[in-house]
């Protein structure tokens, strides 16, 4: 079968397309899908490079997001028949491991999980978007709502707003009433979170981020009238240089909601903030099952949109890890074998 692997850890040269990569057959409780889209996320690139602690064994076919139909069923599963319209919850969760990292993802025509990680997609939600839906989104929908308890009325600024986890967050908030500040490195990034809904969308490379943030709500203070400037949540997953500074943008009893650290997860630190300004850093490891179900049930009430960048195929998915490393996306791109 088709196939686009990482045979192994290092720079783009390790990835590698093949015609006839060795297609899985299922053993009990297990299912074959069908691959009809898929998507990439920085954690694939992660994957290539080599994690810290983590020991992968390879080659291995990337991919955590997994949406197609059933081709072929391992014996006894129940419940599920070929031709059902699934998306995977890349988690294992019962044997610790993780689909496109430990065991084979979607970058190929045919993918093996076991049955315990189908979910049925809505009957009116077509596959890339279903596609798009569990690792970033999924996990934007844990931090902001599961752990984060963003409500209406409140100022929400979104840093990495462009990436996939951000365009979600910016809709979500968007969809509890909360008024959204979304920074982003271009204009074009700009005028297309203006148009997810973003209320103030501020090029970060042009204008410093915490200036933009005491220029629109004033600069935090602990008591007095000033005591209710600043931002009342604001999320961060990139970590490094942006961490103090966004601890600084919010207001008493502020929120700062994280669920990764793109930009390194060892940055210096300023306490002070935190327990001067009484603030809460709330972090998010990824997401659960019922965090890929709700945003799969907000697709289908049209209240949640799955912004996709660019298609690409198998035979040109090298191009969207450039994309992707580069940083040069909108959302997420989208892989149909």
């Amino acid at each position: 079968m088709k196939a686009f692997y990482i045979r192994e850890h290092g720079g783009p040269e390790v990835l590698t397309y093949s015609t006839d990569f060795p297609a899985p057959r299922p053993a009990r409780g297990e299912v074959v899908i069908r691959v009809r889209a898929t998507t990439l996320n920085y954690h694939d690139i992660f994957t290539r490079r080599g994690m810290p602690g983590i020991t992968l064994s390879l080659p291995v076919v990337p991919g955590l997001d997994v949406a197609g139909e059933v081709a072929e069923l391992g014996e006894g599963v129940e419940g599920w028949s070929e031709g059902d319209r699934v998306v995977v919850d890349p988690i294992n969760r019962r044997q610790h491991g993780v689909v496109g990292e430990t065991v084979n993802g979607g970058l190929a025509e045919l993918c093996l999980v076991p049955e315990h990680q189908l979910i049925r997609i809505p009957d009116n939600v077509d596959f890339d978007t279903a596609a798009v839906m569990p690792t970033a989104y999924a996990t934007a929908y844990r931090m902001m709502f599961t752990n984060g308890g963003v409500r209406a009325g409140e100022k929400v600024g979104i840093l990495g707003a462009s990436g996939g986890v951000g365009v979600c967050c910016v809709q979500l908030a968007k969809l509890v009433g909360a008024e959204v500040v979304a920074f982003a490195s271009s204009e074009e990034k700009l005028a297309r979170l203006r148009a997810l809904g973003a209320d103030h969308a501020i090029n970060y490379k042009e204008t410093d981020f915490l200036e933009a943030v005491h220029g629109l709500y004033g600069k935090p203070s602990r008591r007095g009238p000033r005591a209710t400037n600043g931002l009342d949540v604001i999320v961060n997953y990139t970590g490094g240089d942006t961490w103090v500074k966004s601890l600084r943008t919010l207001k008493v009893g502020g929120r700062l909601l994280t669920c990764g650290a793109t930009a390194g997860f060892d940055p210096v630190e300023d306490i002070r903030y935190i327990w001067v300004f009484e603030l809460k850093v709330l972090g998010s490891n990824a997401y659960m099952r019922e965090d890929i179900e709700a945003c799969l049930a907000l697709a289908a009430e049209g209240k949640l949109r799955a912004e996709i960048d660019e298609i690409f195929t198998l035979e040109n998915a090298g191009e969207a890890f450039e994309r992707v490393e580069g940083r040069n996306v909108m959302g997420k791109v989208l892989i149909r074998p």
